[in-house]
């Protein structure tokens, strides 16, 4: 069984930068791809950011490109979220999330992280 266990949120100030961690267990960490996603108050979770095994392969939701970069470790099981320029729209509990490259939805989640962008 996949464990997702995310780290490094917390409150900054707006242009201000956070880096989430995201620690993989339970599996082989370079046979998933890894994602990134959110929930803001009152709406629905959105995609943020996703990378290949391979890390060679990114994909970033218009929202965050130019801004966020994903990347991960594969000798240390972990993904990362390098998130600069925040701004306060970015407010939202934030969720790494996994999937085998074959599936199209992400099937293991962690417990989510908060960030605040404060004004």
């Amino acid at each position: 069984q996949v464990q997702l266990v995310e780290s490094g949120g917390g409150l900054v100030q707006t242009g201000g930068s956070l880096r989430l961690s995201c620690a993989f267990s339970g599996r082989t960490f370079s046979s998933y791809v890894m994602g990134w996603f959110r929930q803001a108050p009152g709406k629905e979770r959105e995609f943020v950011t996703r990378i290949m095994w391979s890390a060679s392969s990114t994909y970033y939701a218009d929202s965050v490109k130019g801004r966020f970069i994903i990347s991960r470790d594969n000798a240390k099981n972990t993904v990362y979220l390098q998130m600069n320029s925040l701004k306060p729209e970015d407010t939202a509990v934030y969720y790494c999330a996994a999937r085998n490259e074959w599936r199209n939805e992400y099937h293991y989640w962690g417990q989510g992280t908060q960030v605040t962008v404060s004004t």
